[in-house]
């Protein structure tokens, strides 16, 4: 038995050297009993149970060679080369129509794959389908077109090998600067990894050396609409537009950028003309509905939704958005849809995940809680393969906050960075009330409401700098090296940077929930602005952000434990920053609020300085687009009617109580 870590993975690389050497040299049998023997000690080795189902097709144990891979699949459901070596075990065994599906499934993960490309023009070439043949050829010569070097970064991208991908490719470009190609997939894994300022740049340069390059200027227009720059990537789209007037993606990204910067009619314009090209193309009906409930058209949305569906019944999302938007009730009929589609083995992964949590939704809307936690749960377990969420990587983030942001360290920085009073912060966790806060405070004559800003997500990425997966973040001990004029310097890139975003209010709000992760930043670089830290009852808030499927982000909700362990964490961080910034947040209770309306939101005035005005009372007669799902409730007064119904799956959650210990108790 191997106990040493480092020695294990040592060793099992070893064992899967030897086995490629004995492929090489055509013993195959040889290789599979080796790599087997590497299996029975590791059975979840992810690169020995590619090279057993390569030996086992080779070996023409086909049906043995299936099984090795929907055990791979199952451990990496966007595993390309999974569903390609897949189909190479179908053709091989005459079964030429799952071949075809296969390779599919493998280019739609990893488009790449030349292999998958080149297999899928032979087999239709075959069938003498001639139209789809040239389809794969485009992409055979596309990538047969590239360099060896490309061609690989290409496909660690999709693989999400980022970081080799990154270092291959900028060894590349060392020998060959300016090349537009590598420039582009070099940004694409800017933008995976999250360095969105790095993308920008290099696909801004992209345009420079190539302006008639259409990919890379709407590659351009993606980054920047990424960013929230929604006006240059408006630019940008236009331009685009101005040469391809009926290009669908091109109206899409034109359109999207109308909706990011609030002109959601001008959007809606675009959408009506695209859907008169396409009018049954779900996404573009998706899209549709996703503007018209952001301006409260809710009856349209509903109708553009269903559109969607009715084009493509297995379309999970467009079920999950009637679900999201919390009010609409589903017929017999669609449940059945619903459960029919989500148990058939042909729905995607994604399309699954999406129809359990609106099958949750709908039985919770019908009080059979029992079955709607059975699709809660199976959601949560089916999202959360294709997450990477490590807790314990979470906790060393807190304690890295704790250990770094002292009292010593903003007495020492005591004075310096921007001094404007403009920001006003909302923190706190998913479904915990924020939304509410802002639709209150937004209502206000003097404050401008935005969106959950990326700002201070980016300057946390600038001061990580580029590092590997597995090394230390320089962040936030490196708060303890910042100078004066950095502080000031940073403030300032946020102001400005936030400008886009904003109207003529003096004051406006920041509503990125995940913030409360970097209260001693905000304060070190905006010492005057005002954070509201928006706190719902533990069981309550985990519980709702449990049964929420969110577009991105917060992969530590699909998980009873996890958001539980997650909360807690949240609330020591918080005792921290109340403990080293004594009177910095503001604590709101969502139940305080809906008890007490007209007290807390005098409360909440005078902590931002803002004398009280009738129209925060009556915040759901506020016209702006909210974007969040809650998008629906603060647009109607506040009930008293949801604060308990966590209350209903109490019997399912003893997971969630011992995640939270004592706290699943508290207020």
């Amino acid at each position: 038995m191997i106990t040493d870590e480092k020695s294990q993975k040592d060793q099992a690389a070893d064992i899967i050297g030897q086995a490629k050497m004995l492929m090489q040299k055509q013993k195959i049998a040889e290789a599979e009993s080796t790599i087997s023997s590497l299996l029975k000690q590791e059975q979840d080795n992810f690169e020995g149970l590619y090279i057993l189902s390569v030996c086992q097709r080779y070996l023409q144990k086909y049906q043995q060679a299936l099984q090795t891979l929907n055990k791979l699949k199952l451990l990496d459901p966007h595993y390309g080369r999974a569903y390609q070596e897949e189909g190479h075990v179908h053709r091989q065994h005459g079964t030429v129509a799952l071949a075809i599906e296969a390779y599919h499934q493998a280019v739609m993960r990893n488009p790449a794959l030349l292999a998958s490309w080149q297999a899928l023009s032979t087999l239709y070439q075959q069938q003498g389908n001639v139209t789809a043949m040239q389809d794969m050829n485009t992409q055979i010569k596309y990538l047969s077109a590239l360099p060896m070097e490309l061609l690989s970064v290409s496909s660690m991208l999709h693989e999400n090998k980022l970081y080799k991908a990154e270092q291959l490719c900028r060894s590349f470009l060392q020998k060959t600067p300016h090349h537009v190609e590598a420039m582009q997939l070099l940004a694409k894994i800017g933008m995976k990894m999250q360095v969105l300022d790095d993308a920008e740049f290099l696909l801004e340069s992209c345009v420079k050396f190539e302006p008639e390059n259409k990919t890379a200027r709407f590659n351009y227009a993606d980054v920047l609409y990424k960013r929230q720059k929604f006006k240059e990537s408006l630019k940008q789209a236009q331009k685009l537009h101005n040469d391809e007037p009926d290009n669908i993606a091109i109206n899409m990204i034109l359109a999207n950028c109308h909706v990011g910067s609030g002109d959601i009619e001008a959007a809606l314009v675009i959408y009506n003309k695209v859907l008169e090209q396409a009018p049954d193309n779900p996404n573009i009906l998706l899209m549709q509905a996703h503007a018209l409930k952001a301006i409260a058209k809710v009856d349209e949305a509903i109708i553009a939704y269903q559109k969607a569906y009715q084009a493509k019944p297995d379309f999970g999302d467009a079920f999950w958005s009637l679900a999201n938007l919390k009010t609409y009730q589903f017929s017999d009929k669609e449940i059945q849809m619903m459960k029919q589609r989500q148990s058939d083995e042909r729905t995607t992964l994604v399309d699954r995940f999406h129809f359990c949590f609106a099958l949750g939704k709908a039985y919770e809307d019908r009080k059979d809680h029992a079955t709607s936690m059975e699709y809660y749960q199976l959601g949560n377990a089916l999202k959360k393969q294709e997450c990477h969420y490590k807790a314990e990587n979470i906790d060393k983030e807190f304690q890295a906050q704790k250990d770094s942001c002292t009292t010593e360290l903003f007495e020492k920085n005591k004075g310096y960075g921007n001094t404007a009073a403009d920001p006003i912060f909302i923190i706190g966790l998913p479904r915990a009330g924020s939304t509410l806060l802002e639709q209150i405070l937004s209502s206000h004559s003097q404050v401008d409401g935005t969106m959950e800003l990326p700002n201070i997500a980016s300057l946390v990425h600038k001061l990580n700098g580029r590092r590997r997966v597995d090394e230390e973040q320089a962040y936030p001990g490196n708060l303890h090296d910042l100078t004066p004029e950095l502080l000031t310097e940073l403030g300032d890139e946020y102001i400005n940077g936030t400008q886009v975003y904003r109207q003529n209010a003096p004051f406006f709000i920041d509503k990125m929930p995940n913030n409360f992760r970097h209260i001693g930043l905000i304060h070190l670089i905006l010492p005057n602005a005002k954070i509201i830290d928006a706190r719902r009852h533990p069981m309550a808030c985990c519980f709702s952000g449990f049964k929420q499927l969110f577009a991105e982000g917060q992969e530590f909700t699909y998980g009873q434990e996890e958001i539980g362990r997650y909360y807690k964490g949240y609330t020591e961080l918080m005792t921290h920053w109340d403990e080293v910034l004594p009177n910095k947040v503001l604590r709101v209770q969502y139940e305080d609020v809906v008890a007490d309306l007209e007290t807390q939101v005098k409360r909440i005035l005078e902590f931002c300085g803002l004398p009280f005005e009738d129209a925060c009372l009556s915040f759901h007669k506020t016209v702006r687009a909210v974007k969040t799902p809650s998008s629906e409730q603060v647009r109607q007064p506040i009930f008293k009617s949801g604060l308990a119904q966590w209350k209903n799956f109490e019997p399912y959650l003893d997971p969630l109580k011992a995640a939270l210990g004592s706290l699943a108790k508290r207020k």
